[in-house]
């Protein structure tokens, strides 16, 4: 393991089941593992503690864990909420079936790799709830630990016949590979001696020959209806420094290649991978053959199982596609809340078992489809519902006068303590102690939503209007008596009178009858916020769908900031705390730029209801 790369496993354990599930819905993957677990496909595994070829398992014990998956993730990017289906499905497996899985880094590919994508990625992993210790073991793992052995076994497979050093240009071999209505072409180099090959393979090894002068190919079938088995390249030249090995390799595993021999030396049972490595399976199963055939890997080998991935409107997942987003400005980085990287998710405000529900709810399945990114709102709004405190904020002010409020009370600068739940009643379990409840003041003057007046108002307006009747939400009954406007004809304030002895949870509360409640927060300790109103990023539920130009698709309301004021117990969170904005939805104090009472930011996380919906 590099030591610039994080070794400790997570800490946290992962939750005994997603939130609010209790059943878990069978699945094809779920039917395959109960069905080897009868059988005991597995059961005679060893484990030596550590991945190994099969010499070293040979020497260990008996396997604790009754399967093995694992996350692969390849560290050139941050996660996206596809990959945290994975993740979920992976370690929800595992977890599931008294097993473990490793956590492991595909890292092949030096150029596009680093280790702040490692240490994100771990974050994210752990983040959602899940950790790689088990049975007293850590299965932090990385593909290049593995270099040695896959030098090894492609030493093996020239010896054996099965390999051959092709020095074809990248162009003639596209050309030779032929299509699906055209078999291929043997390589003039491939019917070279294996010690011929050997001694090229070693001069490609020791730097002898530019990159891209030559790679090494499988031998297999150049007339293969499979175009993947016509002889695929397994190793290739490129002189670029790994964050893990720095400069001591200069050929480098081509991934079919290499992720094969990863599963099969952590003894991985079920390599559970998306759709579009289906094609690839029957490679898979040649090298396993012919490495189990060697004595160099231990039998069973792994098998490899295919899912669909997650397409979810209204989002992209092409780590490329969201390089350019963060590149070209579009948005404020990889964690903008608008993202659909799980750092952005994250800020936005989505909870661990809000994802965790969003990956049981819509299953796993073989066949492609198309997943509305309603249910992904849902699931929060399912979590947050009996976690959120309440709490009120007015996001588009307007300031109330309560013009008799001396006359009431003896003083214009007199106030009075108000106090709401911060949960409903309904959301505290039987038998717990409810939080405490919230306490604001109320004065002469509030804060109240410019929407919540009109001068003239419509047909059905229950707010405030002259002569109209509303109860300020937790405070006292009022009576609009008018407003008054600026030279534009703007209202710049709302005047009503109090009614006195109307204050909720009073014995007069209900003398008056209100047909509205309205939500404000008191000019006298109502605290400004920075509110940051988060929509989707793109207005186009299918973005990128037939060629279309992403960019194009972009939302241009996806994000709107305003100065809103908000009551003191909003203004004393903690990042990352969620809350209801009372009628507005949720939102989260932003976990990188809010201060709790000096600077509060809030990002709307998604409303009370679906306002995308048709």
């Amino acid at each position: 393991m590099s030591s610039n790369t994080p070794s400790s496993p997570a800490k946290n354990n992962p939750p005994a089941a997603a939130a609010g599930e209790e059943h878990k819905v069978s699945n094809f993957l779920r039917q395959i593992i109960e069905n080897d677990l009868d059988k005991g496909t597995y059961s005679q595994r060893r484990w030596a503690g550590t991945p190994g070829d099969a010499a070293h398992h040979a020497a260990g014990q008996p396997d604790p864990a009754k399967i093995r998956t694992r996350f692969p993730p390849e560290p050139n990017g941050y996660l996206h909420i596809g990959h945290a289906k994975s993740i979920c499905l992976n370690f929800g497996l595992a977890r599931d079936y008294g097993g473990v899985c490793h956590m492991r880094f595909d890292d092949t590919n030096p150029e596009k790799e680093d280790t702040e994508y490692v240490n994100s990625i771990l974050d994210a992993v752990q983040w959602l709830g899940f950790k790689w210790e088990a049975n007293g073991q850590n299965h932090l793992f990385q593909a290049s630990d593995y270099f040695d052995f896959m030098y090894r076994a492609a030493e093996y497979l020239i010896e054996a016949g099965h390999a051959y050093v092709d020095e074809q240009t990248s162009e003639q071999m596209r050309a030779a590979r032929g299509d699906f209505g055209k078999p291929g072409v043997d390589s003039p180099f491939r019917s070279r001696t294996p010690a011929e090959n050997l001694a090229r393979f070693r001069e490609m090894r020791d730097g002898a020959h530019e990159d891209g002068s030559m790679v090494l190919r499988a031998k297999i079938d150049m007339a293969s209806p499979n175009i993947n088995l016509r002889d695929p390249a397994i190793y290739r030249i490129r002189r670029a420094t790994h964050h893990n090995t720095g400069d001591k390799w200069c050929i480098y595993p081509m991934y079919t290649f290499a992720h094969p021999i990863e599963d099969a030396l952590e003894q991985i049972t079920h390599s559970i991978c998306t759709l579009e490595f289906e094609d690839q399976r029957p490679f898979y199963d040649w090298l396993m053959d012919r490495l189990c055939e060697g004595g160099l890997l231990a039998h069973p080998a792994p098998h490899q199982y295919e899912f669909a991935r997650l397409n979810l409107t209204y989002v992209i997942t092409s780590k490329r596609k969201l390089a350019q987003l963060v590149y070209d400005h579009k948005v404020s980085g990889w964690d903008d809340p608008r993202m659909p990287t799980i750092v952005g998710l994250r800020r936005r405000g989505y909870t661990p078992e809000s994802i965790q529900l969003f990956a049981e709810r819509i299953g796993v399945t073989k066949s492609d489809s198309w997943i509305d990114y309603s249910t992904l709102e849902g699931c929060l709004r399912e979590d947050l519902e009996n976690k959120a405190h309440r709490g009120m904020a007015v996001l588009d002010p307007v300031k109330l006068v309560l013009t008799n409020w001396a006359e009431a009370f003896g003083a214009d600068d007199y106030t009075e303590d108000c106090t709401q739940p911060a949960l409903p009643h309904h959301a505290v379990p039987e038998g717990q102690t409810p939080p405490p409840d919230r306490v604001f003041k109320i004065g002469k003057e509030v804060w109240i939503e410019r929407e919540d007046f009109e001068e003239v108002p419509p047909k059905g307006y229950k707010r405030l209007f002259p002569g109209n009747v509303v109860r300020l939400k937790g405070g006292y009954v009022i009576e609009c008596t008018g407003c008054a406007k600026d030279a534009s004809g703007q209202v710049t304030e709302v005047h009503a009178k109090v009614i006195p002895g109307t204050k909720s949870g009073t014995p007069g509360a209900d003398s008056v009858k209100a047909k509205a409640a309205i939500t404000w927060v008191s000019v006298a300790s109502g605290v400004s916020a920075e509110v940051r109103l988060y929509d989707r990023l793109f207005s186009d539920p299918n973005p990128d769908a037939g060629g279309k130009d992403f960019i194009e698709a972009l939302n241009p309301n996806s994000l709107k900031v305003v100065t809103a004021f908000v009551e003191p117990s909003l203004a004393a969170a903690k990042p990352d705390q969620k809350f209801q904005f009372e009628r507005f939805g949720y939102f989260v104090a932003d976990r990188v730029d809010h201060v709790a009472g000096s600077k509060p930011v809030f990002n709307r996380v998604t409303g009370l209801k679906d306002s995308w919906g048709k």
